[in-house]
This record gives C-alpha cells, structure tokens and sequence, in this order.
C-alpha cells in the first residue's frame, strides 16, 4: 500500500499543493460505501501526519459502519468558492482504503474508529494561469503523476 509520504517523497511540489487545498478548510466530503452498495457521503475531518492521512470517526456512526464493512473511501477537500480576481487553489481529492490503527493518545471513545489511509489515487483540478482552461494532475501508484489540460 501507499501512504502520503511516498507522495512526497516522489512528488514533493504536487503534494504540498493538495496539501494546502485540504487545509483550506475544516470541513471535507468522505464518500464512503452502504451495504447495498449505493454511495454515501458524509462530512468528515482529516489529518496530515506523520507522513500519513489520518482521521477519527464517531461510535455508531454509519460512515464508520461503512468503512468497517468495505474500506473504500474518497475524500474531497473543502468546497471553497473560486475568487473572481485571485488565483483559485482548486479542488482536491483523495481515494483508498481506510486501515485502522490505534486512537491518537488522549484521545480514546468508546466506539469510535480511527484510521490511515492506504492511497489508491491523489487528485488536484484547478485553472491555469490564463484561467481558460481546466488542468488536473493526478497521483496513481502505478502511473506515477500525470498532467493534463482540458479547454
């Protein structure tokens, strides 16, 4: 499996970018999967440490129910609105397999799941700098990191 340092390692520059995109806010979207298969989507809080992507869930939570059941996840950072007049950070996104590890020291509830994520995949979307056109870099352990441009 992969972690965030073998992100950084490879690509230092990229993952400061998406860093910083998720740090832009508390708030981020998990999609986790139900039972039936559907997709759900929840808020959730995430952490860069450690070279890992870390992050808590509530006892009985369906989220945590989910992750438990089917460690697939994607996380999507926070929803900012593009400025009209500086540069927009983008938007990033994180996908993998939620492992559980041992609660963060202090900080032990009954019930509840805390994890690390194993990377399945690493995107950043954002605008180029003539703001006309669409550009996604992507992180995938088998591809390495990949640019394109879309108008």
């Amino acid at each position: 499996m992969f972690s965030w340092n073998d992100v950084e390692a490879e690509f230092p520059e990229f993952a400061g970018r998406v860093r910083a995109v998720f740090a832009a806010g508390t708030n981020k979207t998990i999609a986790t999967l139900r039972a039936d298969g559907s997709p759900r989507i929840s808020g959730t809080e995430l952490e860069f440490a450690e070279g890992e992507v870390t992050l808590g869930m509530m006892g009985g939570s369906m989220k945590l129910r989910d992750v438990r059941r089917d460690p697939r996840v994607a996380i999507h950072s926070p929803t900012l609105e593009p400025p009209k007049e500086d540069e927009w950070a983008g938007d990033a996104k994180l996908a993998g397999r939620l492992v559980e590890i041992k609660p963060p020291e202090g900080n032990e509830q009954e019930g509840a799941g805390f994890f690390k994520l194993d990377l399945t995949e690493v995107a950043l979307t954002y605008l180029n700098d003539a703001r006309d056109a669409l550009v996604i870099e992507s992180w995938h352990p088998d591809r390495g990191h990949r640019r394109r441009t879309r108008t």
